[in-house]
């Protein structure tokens, strides 16, 4: 679905159409820009429909939709949230299908059928997300998703790009389990991840995309912002 081994995501959770067109126009034809995620900000002001042809107008690379983030409601609302992103015209789901094995087996399930692709992740770059840190969920939540997702047949997974240690036995685990596989580190910046050591991290997996919203979206010239990053990917090495 993306385009390259190795590349970046823009993330377009901008307020504005106008910084989105921006963003988009500046970013669509420089190397290693494989594709972009589009979130909320833009659907609940235009619809899913409408924000997808406006992004269609702007850009041919693949579109993945982030419902912040699908996957965590009844199992039953599978189909129906599935059929809508069918019919808007959507190349990828990221899915954090967290309301238990049903619901992985419901979203991952569906978005399969219908042809659109699940991106599935069930973990967030804040401190206090897992029991250790003094949040809600499980510690290994995403391990168990992780392995029902693959299941379904799930190959495309999103990881959180702060905690080295984790993308590294996350990424062995996937590589092991999973024929080509692809993963997108996201949380870069100010959320605690960077390209190198993430994408070290994760080189058991050698199709691997970094998903960047305000490195770039906030950028004075957003295609020299994806630019450089996708450059600092190229000298990177799996680590010893």
């Amino acid at each position: 679905m993306l385009k390259g081994e190795m590349g970046i995501v823009p993330a377009l959770d901008i307020d504005s159409h106008e910084q989105l067109e921006m963003v988009v126009r500046e970013t669509t034809k420089r190397e290693g820009v494989a594709g972009y995620k589009l979130g909320l900000t833009s659907v609940m002001r235009f619809g899913l429909k409408e924000s997808m042809k406006r992004l269609r107008d702007l850009t041919n690379l693949p579109v993945l939709y982030d419902h912040q983030k699908a996957g965590p409601d009844m199992p039953d609302m599978a189909k129906k949230y599935t059929a809508l992103c069918k019919e808007a015209d959507v190349d990828g789901l990221i899915l954090f299908p967290v309301a238990g094995p049903t619901a992985v087996d419901g979203f991952v399930g569906e978005a399969i059928k219908a042809g659109i692709v699940p991106v599935v992740g069930g973990e967030i770059p804040v401190p206090d997300y897992g029991v250790s840190g003094g949040g809600y969920m499980l510690d290994d939540a995403l391990d168990r998703i992780l392995a029902r997702a693959v299941g379904n047949e799930a190959d495309h997974f999103v990881l959180p790009a702060h905690d080295v240690a984790k993308i590294k036995r996350w990424s062995n685990w996937i590589a092991g389990n999973v024929k080509q596989p692809v993963v997108l580190l996201t949380g870069f910046g100010a959320l605690g991840g960077s390209i190198e050591t993430s994408f070290a991290a994760a080189a058991a997996c050698p199709r691997r995309f970094a998903i960047v919203g305000r490195l770039i979206t906030g950028a004075k010239a957003p295609g020299d912002a994806a630019a450089k990053m996708y450059e600092q990917m190229q000298a990177i090495k799996a680590p010893a």
